[in-house]
């Protein structure tokens, strides 16, 4: 079949509570931002021109509507985001702290992007991209688990290229044992990874990232690349062999951390898309982190995440800085 998308993602579309400010009352005020970490990616791979679509549920309510509409405005493939006609729209409630780092609080037993089933997938989006992308958030529940599952046999029967970011979130699962299970399933079935720092500890008990990496690499020999984000201190990419480091980059003005592993992980696709993801180069692959943290860096002076995106001509100015 005809590759007509170039990423296809499924997972959890939500709205982001982010504090913005106090009112006069000195009570918090919250400002609802569009979000969730697979529409997120899609949101910038559209930013670098790229066909994308999601597959997912919200709720028939406001929240909902602001959601399909913000994808739409972006240009997210949004024919099969689904509305769940009596479970609301999945919320999250970001409490920023000093650094940017963030705590989340969810409203999400249940949520509509938990609804999904197998039989709702469509088939022919699946087998027409060149990248699936899927996280954890939707292996939190048995039903959208096994929707999940399908869809990955699905595009990867069809040779679509599998990336996962794990993107663990302990307070939506009743173990963290059961997250590592599934943890475990999505990096023994994908062709890139994408993992933060805090996962490798998590899934390896390193602290030494590098390390931690390796020991992916030869638990899980079908990742043929692998990138570790390791916030302010920036990123490692791992490929056929080579091994290389970036740092991030440290500008000022960061605001809050919302959306910058997404869009990293954007950015890394759409360097596969152009470059491929097997024997690639340290000097390729020095330049895909650098593109990938310059676009991070710059998520992360704005609030939210999907209208947050930076554009292609920000993220080369950044680079070409002395």
């Amino acid at each position: 079949m005809e590759k007509t998308f170039d990423v296809v993602a499924l997972g959890e579309l939500l709205i982001d509570f982010t504090q913005n400010g106090l009112s006069e009352q000195g009570n918090p005020l919250f400002e609802a931002n569009p979000g969730g970490a697979p529409c997120n990616v899609l949101a910038m791979l559209q930013k670098l021109s790229h066909r994308t679509a999601f597959i997912g549920k919200v709720g028939s309510d406001g929240f909902g509507a602001q959601l399909r509409q913000t994808a739409k405005e972006a240009g997210i493939g949004v024919d099969h985001l689904l509305n769940d006609p009596t479970v609301h729209t999945t919320l999250a409630i970001v409490h920023t702290e000093p650094g940017g780092d963030r705590d989340f609080s969810f409203y999400r037993d249940p949520g509509a992007d938990m609804m999904l089933r197998e039989e709702e997938l469509p088939r022919s989006l699946l087998e027409s991209c060149r990248i699936f992308h899927f996280g954890t958030l939707s292996m939190t529940h048995p039903g959208v688990r096994a929707a999940t599952k399908t869809a990955v046999r699905i595009a990867k029967d069809a040779g679509a290229l599998i990336s996962f970011d794990p993107n663990l979130r302990p307070p939506l699962w009743t173990s963290l044992e059961e997250a590592r299970t599934q943890m475990e399933w999505g990096m023994g079935v994908c062709d890139i990874l994408k993992i933060s720092d805090n996962e490798v500890e998590f899934f390896t008990g390193e602290t030494d990232y590098p390390v931690g990496a390796k020991k992916l690499m030869e638990q899980f020999p079908g990742i043929r690349l692998l990138n570790v984000t390791c916030g302010a201190d920036g990123s490692f990419s791992f490929c056929s062999g080579s091994q290389v480091y970036v740092p991030s980059f440290k500008l000022g003005g960061t605001i809050e951390t919302t959306g910058a592993g997404d869009t990293f992980c954007a950015c890394v696709l759409h360097d596969v898309l152009k470059n491929g993801v097997d024997a690639r180069s340290p000097e390729s692959l020095t330049g895909m982190l650098r593109f990938a943290n310059a676009a991070a860096y710059l998520v992360t002076t704005k609030k939210g995440a999907i209208r947050s995106m930076p554009e292609p001509a920000d993220v080369e100015a950044i680079l070409a800085r002395p």
